[in-house]
């Protein structure tokens, strides 16, 4: 099988990493505008497979000639090109996954294309990526298992591994996209209800081997599709997870405004954005750096089986790789995209058309995939009444 990757950054990088070290994989593509950093990525790898392709996405047929070029792609660029990217791969007759971008309806329009998609035998898959994306696949999973789903709890952290005062977090992808987490409503299902709730809210804390006591708030985003498709449930929640403390201090900057993307103050004669002030601000305070993070993950998916009251717990803590350098969070990013792209190209997944992973991603091979790469995922059982 060839593959494209569009978009050379940490993500794009890794997927390549990953893919160009499966015996399948005849040809890696690694498309990106910054030609030359990504030639310096290419020698460092030294293999012959990956070959790099000068790249600007916002030009359609150079976006068309590159994706052309694969069996499947896989977009590793800003969400606001996934509608564009999923477009041009099914008019080329090309399968297509991306990172996710629920925002501004980026996946809806991917999923839109469904019965198109059939017709001509292509398959996208959206929001592959942690949360939306693993949490996604084996909450689909976990509810594969069950005669009837009542109750889904959903929690995910990109943490330190080390804190630092006084946010004890580095941001591991956009600041941007955490203010937007943090600011915008998250959706949840209660008492079969689709409702919105503040996000940094209703404050809970959750155990983690090596992390100890953390603490989970609700956050936008995250629960992506999963609401659509598990809408005649009982419960669905998405909490982040963070050390304890973190949410209140967040929320005051969230109340004064500072996280708004239109509020303005005029200092001295001159207009500024509070957003981008606060961004200015924590940038280098969050910065990672050479520090060392960790995604912390627990998905349960609870219901009957057999008559049964149970509970499907998936646990997940994988930590920065300090051998090669890449983040907790890239690693469990870029090896969801990758094994999925791949199991296209394999014919594991062969079914035609658009579905969110929770639909289409076999649970069981993902998890054994994902294993192969050092990112374990434990999977317990509880046959107990579910406790909320």
């Amino acid at each position: 099988m060839k593959i494209v990757v569009l978009g050379a950054g940490l993500m794009g990088k890794q997927a390549a990493r990953d893919l160009v070290a499966d015996e399948a994989v005849e040809k890696v593509f690694l498309a990106d505008r910054n030609k030359d950093q990504t030639m310096l990525f290419k020698d460092k790898l030294g293999n012959s497979k990956l070959e790099v392709l000068e790249l600007d996405a916002s030009d359609n047929e150079a976006l068309a000639a590159a994706i052309s070029k694969g069996d499947i792609v896989i977009n590793a660029l800003f969400y606001t090109f996934n509608e564009r990217v999923a477009a041009t791969a099914l008019s080329c007759g090309v399968h297509s996954v991306d990172l996710g971008g629920h925002i501004g309806g980026a996946t809806d329009a991917v999923l839109e294309m469904h019965e198109e998609a059939q017709k001509k035998g292509v398959t996208l898959i959206p929001d592959l990526g942690v949360a939306p994306g693993m949490i996604n696949i084996l909450t689909g999973y976990g509810a594969s298992k069950l005669d009837q789903v009542s109750d889904i709890r959903l929690f995910v952290g990109g943490i330190p591994v080390h804190p630092e005062p006084p946010l004890e977090y580095n941001h591991v992808f956009s600041l941007e996209g955490v203010f937007d987490h943090y600011t915008d409503k998250s959706h949840v299902i209660r008492d079969g209800k689709l409702l919105e709730v503040e996000s940094l809210s209703e404050i809970e804390h959750i155990q983690f081997e090596d992390f100890g006591e953390l603490e989970a708030f609700h956050t936008s985003g995250g629960t992506s599709t999963l609401t659509e498709t598990f809408s005649d449930i009982n419960s669905l929640e998405y909490k982040t997870l963070r050390y304890k403390g973190h949410a209140e201090k967040f929320k005051l900057l969230v109340e004064l405004g500072l996280t708004d993307r239109t509020k303005t103050v005029t200092v001295d004669n001159r207009e500024v954005n509070l957003r981008a002030v606060l961004k200015a601000v924590l940038e280098p305070i969050t910065e990672l750096g050479d520090k060392q993070d960790a995604v912390v993950l627990r998905v349960m998916v609870s219901g009957v089986k057999a008559g049964e009251e149970v509970t499907y717990e998936y646990n997940m803590v994988t930590i920065k790789d300090q051998e090669t350098g890449v983040t907790a969070m890239a690693r469990a990013t870029a090896y969801t995209i990758s094994v999925v792209a791949q199991m296209i190209g394999k014919g594991i997944i062969d079914k035609r058309g658009a579905y969110p992973p929770e639909m289409i991603v076999p649970g069981e091979e993902y998890i054994a995939e994902m294993a192969k790469r050092g990112v374990e995922i434990k999977e317990t059982i509880h046959r107990s009444a579910f406790q909320s």
